[in-house]
């Protein structure tokens, strides 16, 4: 085999992809699709002609040989791939580089669990394996297809309203029945259907009258409307007639949306969950799975609904919940957010929590989260004592990066963790860390990765760099 070091030594790339399979092949386009930075490299002439036919940046070289460093200068490489099919390659090249570089990131291919564990005894930062690709691929194809049918027969109930639809809620109701009745008056319009949203008894709350004046939106009271003018009915955040409701029993409902538990519900289209907090969780969802962007009274009005409704994230919270706050959330008007229920936090502290929900990774009952490029530390330990409230969260770390500094910020109601110790082992020997058993913090500055001018390339070597040595701490493998 003949070497081909046509490269500069002091040239920089994000990524130094060995291998350059079918899987290699695949990883390099997507990364150049993205405007990365990518060098090549692979012992095969034919495939490296093949990548620079393309115009890809590659050269032909044995990666398990001592050359090949001579040329390439890790210290100016961010992430290296090695993604030979040969795990035993894999392992040889691995040990090199991390005797070169301590430094750089690493992530391998494995063949299984023993072979990731090897690779990561050796160096490795993150192994990946066929089994876990597939695995995530089909819970992730499973998952689609359920959404899928869900939505399907969701439309094909719409598409057979000829007249106009009546969405009840149950009586008096509160911001989560309010938004979800306004959001399916919006689905409904994108189908090219009229509704009005009807309901019994009064709207007593203050808060929940501020909500309807401030976002104008417009509720019939129904015993004061004809019903008749309605070719079907609706019902959100309740599941019967006269189950928390004034209807009429002999209303027939044709759709049913909401989130508490019931039995012997029965219409065209039925969707009860008891693993969301809030009704307006489910119509967040549709609107996702619909493609519809919420205008901007609707997303304010979703977002005060799950709010409300999960007491601020502290009762019955669940996941789903946070996703779609998440999603909402660049959408949402926060003046009047705080108009309907007074200040509580600041515009940054919001910002923060807002990036650290979208980021969040969940392990066993450990919450980590990137919370981005931040201006206000004080906001970290604020999102970590927010996001401990998440229902199977035990301890949370939330961390941040403000100009050269990444900022930890932990908290835990473990009894059996003391999480200023657990920090303090994790990042005590490239920053500083510590605190107590429920509450601790940090500072790692950072150093290297700080060469990094893409954000997105940063954001994902300091997550996972974090990620590992957090988690090891606390005695879990990735």
């Amino acid at each position: 085999m003949e070497n081909d070091y046509e490269i500069d030594h002091e040239s920089w790339y994000e990524y130094l992809v060995i291998g350059c399979g079918a899987i290699g092949f695949s990883v390099i386009k997507e990364l150049v699709k993205k405007n990365k930075k990518v060098l090549a490299v692979d012992i095969s002439a034919e495939r490296v002609e093949v990548l620079k036919d393309q115009e890809y940046d590659a050269i032909i070289a044995d990666a398990t040989n001592d050359e090949l460093y001579k040329s390439i200068n890790l210290s100016r490489v961010s992430i290296v791939l090695i993604l030979t099919p040969n795990v035993e390659v894999n392992c040889q090249i691995t040990k090199k580089i991390r005797k070169i570089s301590k430094e750089v990131f690493i992530i391998s291919r494995a063949t299984n669990q023993k072979t990731k564990e090897e690779l990561e005894a050796i160096g490795a930062d993150f192994v990946v394996t066929p089994q876990d690709a597939m695995k995530n691929a089909i819970i992730n194809a499973i998952e689609e297809v359920d959404n899928y049918r869900k939505i399907k027969k969701f439309k094909e109930v719409l598409e057979k309203i000829e007249g106009k639809l009546g969405i009840f809620t149950h009586d008096n109701p509160d911001p989560d029945a309010i938004s979800s009745a306004l959001a399916l008056k919006e689905i409904a319009k994108h189908f090219g259907i009229e509704a009005d949203i009807l309901y019994y008894g009064d709207v007593f709350h203050q808060q929940n009258r501020a909500m309807i004046n401030l976002l104008e939106i417009e509720l019939l009271r129904a015993d004061e409307v004809d019903l008749s003018q309605y070719s079907k009915f609706a019902l959100v955040d309740s599941s019967n007639v006269g189950s928390n409701n004034s209807i009429p029993e002999n209303i027939k409902l044709s759709i049913i949306i909401d989130h508490h538990p019931a039995e012997g519900v029965e219409a065209e289209y039925v969707d009860i969950r008891n693993d969301v907090g809030a009704a307006a969780t489910i119509m967040t969802e549709y609107l996702i799975q619909l493609k519809l962007i919420p205008s901007k009274t609707l997303a304010t009005a979703l977002f005060f609904g799950i709010k409300s409704e999960t007491d601020e994230f502290k009762r019955n919270t669940r996941t789903a919940d946070f996703t779609a706050a998440a999603f909402l959330y660049p959408f949402v008007d926060h003046e009047m957010i705080e108009k309907m229920e007074g200040p509580a936090i600041s515009t940054e502290t919001l910002d923060v929590l807002g990036t650290a929900i979208k980021n969040r990774q969940i392990y066993s009952s450990f919450l980590i989260t990137f919370a981005g490029f931040i201006n206000d530390r004080d906001s970290l330990p604020q999102a970590a004592d927010f996001l401990l409230r998440l229902e199977g969260i035990s301890t949370v770390l939330v961390f941040g990066i403000l100009k050269d500094t990444v900022y930890l910020s932990a908290r835990n109601r473990d009894v059996r963790i003391n999480i200023g110790e657990i920090l303090k082992r994790a990042f005590g020997d490239v920053g500083s860390a510590g605190g107590h058993a429920h509450a601790a913090g940090g500072q790692i500055p950072l150093g290297i990765f700080g060469e990094v001018t893409d954000k997105e390339a940063l954001s994902k070597l300091i997550t996972e760099a974090i990620k590992k040595k957090f988690l090891s701490a606390v005695g879990i493998e990735i």
